[in-house]
């Protein structure tokens, strides 16, 4: 188990430290700001939506290596999936950071699975949450700024 932990904890960081589809994408036609008072996380979320499917997606902004490696791998993990598929990971993933999962959520989750040790740490929930929960504003074209207070 510790090897598995340590591995996580790898994966966390190599997407911390070097974040996919980390940039403003220009002909972006919904984004959403997303906020954790807590510790300072702040992500801008873009999405370029081709009617119900999300064609792109990237993420600015600055945050602890949990919130930064969330955003990355979620992008990488909703990008060409229609927002009905994005929302039901979404769900998955926030069932697993909150320890609240369903069966079999965790195998379909993939590598997002790193984050569950998260639940065992509630503070940091509101990291591992926040670009998802950006992501959801954005694609109900919300315009306020999301907290996660």
């Amino acid at each position: 188990m510790a090897d598995l932990r340590d591995l996580y904890q790898e994966v966390i960081l190599e997407h911390s430290k070097q974040p996919r589809n980390y940039r403003e994408l220009g002909d972006a036609n919904h984004k959403a700001e997303g906020y954790n008072p807590l510790c300072g996380d702040h992500f801008t979320v873009y999405l370029k939506l081709a009617g119900e499917k999300i064609q792109d997606v990237s993420f600015q902004g600055s945050g602890c290596a949990i919130s930064k490696a969330s955003a990355s791998m979620m992008t990488q993990s909703v990008k060409g999936k229609t927002m009905a598929e994005a929302e039901k990971i979404f769900r998955q993933f926030h069932g697993l950071v909150t320890g609240a999962e369903h069966n079999g959520s965790q195998e379909e989750l993939g590598k997002l699975a790193v984050f569950s040790g998260v639940s065992e740490f509630p503070v940091r929930v509101k990291c591992a949450t926040l670009a998802w929960h950006t992501l959801h504003a954005a694609l109900e074209g919300k315009q306020e700024a999301v907290s996660t207070e």
